[in-house]
């Protein structure tokens, strides 16, 4: 994983909706909740994005976007997305050059792992962590980080 306080990597990828993301576009606007998991539509992967929609308005207080990463295809990724009602975008990584630049690789690099950054306004990695089991971890300690950036920037 990358290392807390460092620049996060800048980087473009095709949307579920086919449109661009870049996460330039949101330096000195937004915090960014940068997750990676490892496919649509599984258990686990299914409760995590979940977590995330069920807490939507509470991250947005926190003036943060999370934003999805796997190496799912955008066709997959919209629909994930409308089946579960997810309120955020999800970006389809299949050359895992994403993956590979957040170091998200899982096992043996076959598959992604469970990994989320929080990046603040200004592009700095905060936070980083790894839960490939315990998935709800990610949501609790998403928000830990979220308010202690508020702190810093308070």
């Amino acid at each position: 994983m990358l290392k807390e306080g460092t620049p996060a990597p800048d980087f473009e990828g095709t949307l579920d909706d086919g449109s661009t993301f870049r996460l330039a576009d949101y330096k000195g606007q937004k915090n960014v909740v940068l997750y990676f998991y490892p496919k649509d539509f599984t258990p686990g992967c299914t409760r995590e994005a979940c977590s995330f929609r069920d807490e939507s308005e509470t991250l947005e207080g926190h003036d943060a976007v999370v934003v999805g990463v796997s190496t799912d295809t955008a066709e997959s990724h919209k629909s994930f997305k409308e089946q579960h009602k997810l309120p955020f975008p999800l970006v389809a990584d299949p050359d895992k050059r994403i993956i590979k630049l957040y170091e998200a690789q899982g096992l043996l690099g076959m598959i992604t792992a469970r990994v989320t950054y929080v990046i603040d306004k200004e592009g700095t990695i905060r936070r980083a962590f790894r839960h490939d089991l315990n998935i709800g971890k990610h949501l609790k300690d998403t928000l830990s980080a979220l308010e202690s950036v508020a702190g810093v920037s308070a």
